[in-house]
């Protein structure tokens, strides 16, 4: 995601949450959902074959 794409998406995340974000935290807000998105992307580029399965379902206490 480019910074412009962050920015807008935090902007209409937070206006769907009604989660207002301050200006104070906003800079940090924003560093945190670009190291997300470099994380992101890192799990969307691993290949995968018709053959790998999905985790099974865990179910505590059962």
């Amino acid at each position: 995601m480019t910074p412009d794409q962050i920015e807008k998406y935090v902007d209409a995340a937070s206006a769907a949450l009604e989660l207002p974000v301050s200006a104070a935290h906003r800079p940090g807000v924003l560093e945190n959902f670009t190291r997300l998105a470099q994380l992101a992307a890192l799990v969307n580029e691993f290949p995968l074959t018709p053959e790998d399965e999905p985790a099974p379902l865990w179910k505590p206490g059962v």
